[in-house]
């Protein structure tokens, strides 16, 4: 079942393809490019239950999505080389993207690295040191399969109990909806102690999961030694920065770089935010990433580069290209920047 906020972007999505606003808007809401988001590239699963779709896009979309963006256009650089572009006040060249990949997923080498090579797409992935070493847990993916597992739940989430039946797929995503937004509305500690309990009940293997998910050091270092990638950190444990004390956040942000350059031998320059949203990462964390001498840092507040943000590389936006509306269409709409001139209310800069 879609939330309001899935069906809000629905809904204005459908708006700008139906009325082709966003063609007239573009010119004056583009900005000079875009960086992409991606998290999994996989074949799709078919799964009715499939709350983590939004994460997830197939080998095929990736491969139509880079030949589209070639048709269009767009340069598709690294992120040290836009950076570069926009220190540098030069006239803005041909638009362009930026491909980024989240948390370090074996997908990433087994379906869409051979995607990228074909198109010679360069791309930074940021890793999750504990991911590969599988010391941290990918909670969101515990929890949708202790949901699949379960036929009930009855839980206590931010002092409010949820008892939901999770028999059908429906009945599944309700719940998943409900705990997920109740979790994230709290701090670390209750969304583990929650998933903790339910991936308990569901009997579900948190380690092997992400062993199983994950690249492991030895295929990050393979990865990296590849003239495409550029190797980027995104913490130790991936928590939501903004709710650990100053001290932890910075120390998550200085040791996953340290973790990266000890197993791979290579200086991370970028970093991401967990979560990225703006209760996961703002002002402080911005701060620090800059304060510990990374190159940029990225979130997930969406919108589009603007020549303003060279002052502010810590503070980067991005554009989640969304499992859930695989479209061509889709991405043109969201590249057009006029969603972003709207939702952000003209404002260019968000840090």
């Amino acid at each position: 079942m879609a939330t309001w906020r899935e069906r809000a972007i629905r809904a204005g999505m459908g708006l700008f393809h139906a009325s082709g606003a966003h063609r007239l808007a573009e010119p004056f809401t583009r900005g000079l490019g875009a960086i992409l988001m991606f998290h999994r590239v996989r074949p799709a699963t078919g799964d009715a239950f499939a709350p983590n779709a939004g994460l997830e896009i197939t080998p095929q979309f990736l491969d139509s999505l880079l030949t589209h963006l070639r048709g269009r256009g767009y340069d598709i650089l690294s992120l040290d080389a836009v950076l570069a572009r926009l220190g540098s006040r030069e006239a803005p060249g041909r638009p362009f993207v930026v491909l980024t990949f989240d948390d370090g997923y074996n997908d990433l080498v087994d379906h869409a690295l051979p995607i990228l090579e074909r198109h010679r797409a360069p791309f930074t992935a940021y890793v999750t040191a504990g991911f590969a070493d599988g010391t941290a847990r990918l909670w969101w993916l515990e929890l949708e399969e202790a949901l699949r597992r379960l036929a009930r739940v009855d839980i206590i989430v931010g002092g409010r109990r949820i008892v939901r039946d999770c028999r059908s797929a429906r009945e599944k995503s309700e719940a998943h909806a409900d705990i997920y937004w109740g979790v994230r509305a709290g701090d670390e500690t209750e969304l583990m102690r929650v998933v903790t309990a339910l991936a308990s009940q569901a009997g579900v293997d948190a380690g092997r999961l992400t062993r199983e998910a994950c690249l492991d050091w030895s295929g990050i270092a393979a990865l990296a030694r590849h003239e495409l990638v550029t190797l980027g950190a995104h913490s130790l444990t991936h928590p939501r920065l903004a709710k650990l004390d100053a001290q932890e956040s910075a120390r998550e942000m200085a040791e996953s770089r340290a973790a990266i350059a000890r197993e791979v031998g290579v200086e991370a320059r970028h970093f991401c935010y967990p979560v990225g949203d703006p209760t996961s990462a703002g002002p402080r964390e911005f701060s620090t990433a800059r304060e510990l001498g990374f190159a940029s840092a990225v979130t997930t507040r969406p919108g589009m580069i603007f020549p303003g943000h060279r002052d502010h590389f810590h503070a980067l936006p991005r554009l989640s290209v969304n499992g859930g509306h695989q479209s061509l269409t889709a991405v043109d709409i969201l590249l057009s920047g006029a969603p972003f001139a709207l939702l952000n209310r003209g404002r260019r800069i968000a840090a």
